[in-house]
């Protein structure tokens, strides 16, 4: 039983988690991995399952609430909501007003998070290396696919949230990023800012029906896989790169039925080509700042886990 000073850090680590997964490039597991919850988080959610429906249904919510080991979840939860709410106006505005070095942070964090993955987990032996080129060519062959126009619907956010809330308890994987992947982070940003219940509802069940499903798979394919299963995370988030390039020309675009722009094709550009294609500031200087800004951040992120880790009993 976790007492009030603790059950403090645990709500900021779940702020930490949800600013982390609403921003493409830094995942919410990241934050449970170097914080040091992540084993907890994983068998907390791996104990939402039938066994805790028969335990409510015949000792009733107490016995059910300590065997999900309910009180920790309620409390991380409660600090990934809060940081989504509070952060999702100040995305909304960023990818309006400043995309470019908005989009210069994003890619530091994933190179960060690369970085911080492969160091944890080095892929030495040959399968883990081949697993790694796999990973960047199937994520860069999609990057490059014909793009689908995917609107905002409750379809496709249904399956959007499940997809995306899997993403987000893989340490090095972004939800927030595999919306950008969808082209759907633009609805799924404004319909926080916005409180569009209904939009959040289904992406929530989406994303709690996911969960359900893939945590399990997760921890048996970390427990046999573990180094080639991350090989392959960081291959695809290297691939993927190429989809959140700042310079970009839009060369295909459609409008929505909404009235809104969804871009179809873009060619990605040098910054000196893009003033002259676009004729806008590169403002390439302001953009390499943000990209350092977010490998920084990231890195630092793995130095605080470290020592975190050394200074808690039994560290190294």
């Amino acid at each position: 039983m976790r007492n009030f000073a603790q059950q403090a850090l645990l709500f900021l680590k779940g702020l930490a988690m949800g600013a982390a997964d609403v921003v493409p490039g830094v995942s919410g597991g990241t934050i449970a991995f170097v914080s040091g919850i992540y084993a907890e988080l994983l068998r907390s959610i791996t104990s939402v399952n039938l066994q805790a429906l028969k335990l409510l249904r015949s000792e009733g919510v107490a016995a059910a609430w300590v065997h999900i080991n309910g009180s920790f979840l309620a409390v991380l939860i409660a600090g990934i909501l809060t940081s989504l709410f509070s952060l999702a106006r100040v995305m909304q505005f960023l990818l309006a007003e400043h995309p470019l070095p908005l989009w210069s942070f994003f890619t530091g964090l994933i190179i960060g998070s690369v970085i911080y993955l492969l160091r944890q987990n080095p892929p030495r032996r040959k399968i883990d290396q081949l697993m790694f080129a796999l990973g960047v060519v199937i994520a860069y062959g999609i990057s490059i696919a014909p793009a689908v126009a995917l609107e905002g619907n409750h379809i496709t956010m249904f399956f959007a949230g499940s997809i995306a809330l899997c993403a987000m308890i893989l340490p090095g994987i972004s939800g927030s990023f595999i919306l950008v992947l969808l082209g759907l982070y633009p609805v799924f940003i404004t319909a926080i800012a916005n409180f569009q219940l209904d939009i959040l509802l289904v992406f929530a069940s989406g994303g709690v029906l996911g969960l359900m499903l893939f945590s399990r798979f997760l921890t048996w394919l970390l427990s046999r896989f573990h180094t080639m299963v991350i090989a392959t995370m960081c291959g695809f988030l290297v691939g993927s790169l190429n989809v959140i390039w700042p310079w970009k020309l839009v060369t295909e675009s459609v409008i929505s039925q909404s009235g809104k722009v969804i871009v179809l094709a873009s060619e990605n550009l040098l910054p000196g080509e893009f003033s002259r294609a676009v004729g806008q500031d590169p403002l390439t200087l302001l953009c390499v700042i943000a990209l350092s800004l977010g490998l920084v951040l990231v890195l630092g992120l793995e130095y605080i886990g470290v020592k975190y880790r050394q200074q808690a009993p039994g560290g190294a």
